[in-house]
């Protein structure tokens, strides 16, 4: 719902970039949602239980990770966000870079006990390096935003 709440507002520019970022955030939203539900129904496959929040079984926590980890911009699945924040305005890339990461989080609160810690680390740690890195010879605000 964030999604289709955002795609407007990012494409109220007719310009070519923000129609290239609109379609790849819409694309890669859609690509993690779909990995979300596909997690859930392996989850409901393999337990019998719809509850997201008692995901057991690893491929489903696996996919969870990677869903989660393309809808919030983390390493290894953060390359979308600087070329969408880039395309779109200052305000539009703040509203990305805060509030539509809410909803991930809270989907990352509610699973954090089935979730692999040393995963969730490593992608921290990985985010922060390569964040850190690709944000040093930045000139342009928002690719800087991306990367932080």
């Amino acid at each position: 719902i964030n999604t289709l709440a955002i795609v407007p507002i990012m494409s109220k520019q007719h310009h070519p970039r923000a129609t290239e970022a609109t379609t790849k955030y819409f694309l890669t939203q859609a690509a993690a949602s779909a990995l979300i539900l596909f997690s859930s129904t392996v989850n409901a496959w393999h337990t019998g239980t719809w509850d997201i929040t008692q995901m057991t079984t690893l491929t489903a926590t696996t996919l969870l990770t990677l869903a989660l980890a393309m809808k919030l911009g983390l390493a290894p699945m953060h390359f979308w966000l600087p070329e969408v924040l880039q395309g779109v305005t200052m305000t539009t890339a703040l509203i990305i870079t805060t509030w539509q990461k809410l909803a991930p989080m809270s989907l990352i609160y509610l699973t954090i006990h089935n979730l692999s810690p040393t995963v969730l680390l490593l992608m921290g740690i990985l985010s922060s390096l390569l964040g850190g890195w690709g944000g040093l010879n930045q000139t342009q605000t928002r690719k800087l935003m991306a990367y932080s």
